[in-house]
């Protein structure tokens, strides 16, 4: 487990900031860009979970919120010494399964939808949105280091999942699509 003793520890007083494997960095460089993008994202899917507290749904965002502190260490630990850190297929797997059967009691899409809704969907949109940005973030920090492809899978899945778990959360209200022109 991680052991934090002290939080106040003056050192990103000059504007940066160590990774895990202790070396200092800009806090304005990509990887702590992508880094606090994931921040973000988790941090939404926690006001997420709390307008659904006690649905079965919140289960699977536990998980995904373990699983985005599980990619943070992926991004904090650059190189050899983060081997033990990656995120793998088996987590990109288990989340694409458990989309597809939110997705399989839907009916088809006829229109795009609206971000909106039950307060549920409405969060569950915004944390989509963040996870979005995430996954921007690490497709920029991409392109200048190497990283785990499986990072970037994880993120384009979990957007996936919460456009698909906003339409859940949106039943039995129904959707707000969008009228071209309306």
């Amino acid at each position: 487990m991680v052991r934090i003793d002290r939080v106040t520890t003056r050192g990103g007083d000059s504007g940066e900031t160590s990774l895990g494997d202790g070396r200092r960095v800009g806090k304005d460089t990509a990887r702590i860009e992508a880094l606090g993008a994931v921040d973000e994202a988790n941090a939404a899917l926690g006001l997420l979970r709390r307008a659904i507290a006690g649905r079965a749904e919140d289960a699977l965002l536990a998980r995904v919120q373990n699983d985005l502190f599980d990619l943070g260490a992926d991004l904090a630990v650059p190189g050899e010494a983060g081997a033990r850190l990656r995120l793998d297929a088996a987590k990109t797997a288990s989340l694409e399964a458990q989309t597809a059967a939110l997705n399989a009691s839907l009916p088809p899409l006829a229109s795009f939808i609206l971000p909106g809704g039950a307060n549920g969907a409405a969060e569950a949109h915004l944390a989509r949105t963040l996870v979005r940005r995430a996954e921007r973030a690490v497709v920029h920090l991409g392109h200048e280091e190497g990283l785990n492809p499986e990072l970037l899978r994880y993120l384009n899945r979990l957007s996936d999942t919460l456009f698909v778990l906003a339409r859940h959360l949106d039943r039995p209200e129904g959707e707000t699509l969008w009228v071209p022109g309306g």
